[in-house]
């Protein structure tokens, strides 16, 4: 709760300065990683940080277990901080290198159609409000995510969001369905 805290009051003070910037441009709190790190959330944070690494090791779940032990008597006090070998982005594979998995059609049992399930959110946009997704770079995603990894992003949302559509030149280009987030930060990750 207090992570959310601190990014809305860091949110808040960018919101509240007078800006010549367009309507729809993406700010960036810079300021929010040292509000988090100058408040008590830190040290917590700071004690628990090796705990997802310690399972990414050649010991597996064995080490995140190994790792526990050595918590519960260091209490995140050790002098080590372990680290990811490889980012979570370079673990994505190209698209050339996978099969498509085909999903079967939703039977209204078990699994329900894109739409109906969005709705049952009750998540709700006003027709004027302003994005609040945006792209650093509109070429990414035709230049590096569809051309390379074929646009995983139509597939990672959850609510369909972000679709491949074909534009007027018969090129498929990124449209951001915006009214359709229903906020779980999945594309954050």
């Amino acid at each position: 709760m207090k992570s959310g805290i601190v990014a809305a009051e860091s949110i808040f003070d960018l919101l509240s300065k007078p800006t010549t910037d367009s309507k729809t441009k993406g700010i960036e709190p810079v300021d929010y990683e040292n509000r988090i790190k100058n408040s008590w959330i830190w040290k917590e944070l700071y004690s628990v940080r090796n705990f997802r690494p310690s399972a990414n090791t050649p010991l597996g779940i064995f080490g995140a277990i190994f790792y526990g032990a050595l918590h519960f008597v260091l209490r995140g006090k050790e002098p080590f901080t372990l680290k990811h070998e490889i980012p979570d982005h370079a673990c994505l594979k190209e698209a050339k290198d996978c099969t498509p998995i085909e999903y079967p059609k939703p039977d209204n049992v078990v699994s329900f159609d894109l739409l109906s399930s969005v709705s049952l959110t009750n998540t709700n946009h006003d027709k004027d409000e302003p994005p609040h997704l945006t792209l650093k770079d509109d070429s990414v995603p035709t230049s590096v995510n569809l051309a390379i990894y074929d646009g995983p992003e139509q597939r990672f949302c959850p609510a369909g969001v972000y679709e491949y559509v074909e534009n007027d030149s018969g090129q498929r280009q990124l449209q951001i369905n915006a009214q359709n987030c229903i906020h779980c930060k999945t594309c954050d990750i």
